[in-house]
């Protein structure tokens, strides 16, 4: 009985020092000491050569997105197909797809002698034109002084009108043949016409060859401006009441989806696609120099942020998940010898590209530290 005794006082005796041993003033541990919770101890060596951080709860703003996806494009007045007014043979070009050219560059010349007649109209109606405005004013003066019939002035005035509409006729077909009336002479008098580029840009389509014969409106070139590419976005019709102009855009290309851009909500359409239920949404670059690295036509995904509000979180490193639940190391005690954890649930809400909501913020102390770096390989190993 009296060695049962002793050995009771000595086990009572331990576990009263080790109790002691363990007593924390610190109003955070005591927060964090919680019954069934798993301990964590590491030396300062360990914490330091593991490359550990500690870190505290962040106010961070969380966005609701809405999906969406579409491609590159360009305002219409940037996009032009070229043609000619006059049809004609393709006695020269030399353009390939992807070359840049500039407004009033030649892109191809045609040749017909067809050009030939309208030239010599011009001229013939120029001549005729000097002598019967001579005619007129001279038998607009006879007419006035009674020595000549008034029917003759009105022919001589009917004939000059005549042919002043023609000659002005004229000069504006040949301007659309891009020839130059008052610098048209006998002596240069051409068989050939040149087309020229409407706008700045790069061809993107070549339709014709040297020799064909090209008719009068028909596509031969196209070419498309890119310095102000814009995004066509389609979202689905629920999300319409959630989209603003000016709201922000994140997207990624389907040719690179490991960098993000940015842009914003330049329009929204007002009518749905009755097929795909969908509406149409503009989006312009937020820096237009990034516009060379994408082309029209290229497919992209994107996220609008339509509402921002700020939460509780904690980086995304900070949380590892077993067993379909989230948990952090929060720091219960600290020495220059090393650091004591505990593991914690968390309840996750909304995520960003770096930090997560944390739902339960009621179970944590305002001044708690928690393992932001190096966490994961404590909880697995």
């Amino acid at each position: 009985m009296k060695i049962s005794t002793i050995n009771y006082l000595i086990v009572a005796a331990a576990l009263t020092s080790v109790s002691c041993s363990f007593k924390n003033p610190d109003p955070l541990i005591i927060a964090t000491e919680i019954p069934n919770e798993i301990p964590y101890e590491l030396s300062e060596t360990q914490f330091q050569s593991s490359g550990m951080k500690l870190g505290k709860m962040e106010m961070k703003a969380f966005h609701e997105v809405v999906k969406a996806n579409g491609m590159f494009d360009v305002p219409p007045e940037n996009r032009a197909t070229v043609s000619s007014y006059f049809g004609g043979t393709v006695k020269n070009i030399q353009l390939l797809p992807g070359e840049r050219v500039k407004e009033g560059q030649v892109l191809f010349i045609l040749e017909n002698p067809d050009f030939v007649q309208l030239q010599q109209d011009y001229l013939e109606a120029k001549g005729q034109l000097t002598y019967l405005e001579s005619d007129y004013e001279r038998q607009k003066n006879l007419a006035q002084d009674n020595i000549a019939s008034q029917k003759n002035y009105l022919r001589a005035e009917s004939d000059y009108t005549v042919t002043r509409v023609k000659l002005e006729s004229l000069s504006k077909k040949l301007t659309l043949m891009n020839l130059n009336p008052s610098d048209l002479t006998m002596e240069n008098i051409r068989t050939t016409v040149t087309v020229t580029s409407p706008i700045n840009g790069y061809v993107t389509q070549v339709n014709i060859t040297r020799g064909m014969f090209l008719n009068p409106s028909q596509a031969a070139i196209t070419i498309v401006n890119t310095d102000h590419l814009h995004l066509e976005l389609n979202i689905f019709e629920k999300d319409l009441p959630k989209v603003r102009v000016g709201q922000p855009i994140r997207f990624k290309t389907q040719e690179d989806k490991s960098k993000e851009y940015q842009a914003s909500v330049h329009l929204v359409n007002k009518t749905v696609d009755l097929e795909n239920r969908t509406i149409g949404i503009h989006g312009h670059l937020s820096d237009e120099k990034l516009s060379d690295r994408f082309n029209p036509g290229m497919y992209l995904e994107a996220d609008i942020y339509t509402t921002s509000e700020s939460r509780a979180s904690l980086p995304q490193n900070a949380l590892v998940e077993v067993d379909g639940k989230y948990y952090v190391l929060v720091l219960t005690d600290s020495s220059n010898v090393g650091y004591a954890f505990s593991k914690k649930e968390v309840k996750t809400g909304s995520s960003n590209n770096d930090y997560v909501e944390i739902l339960n913020t009621d179970d944590f102390e305002d001044k708690s530290e928690v393992l932001v770096n190096g966490a994961f390989n404590l909880v697995t190993e």
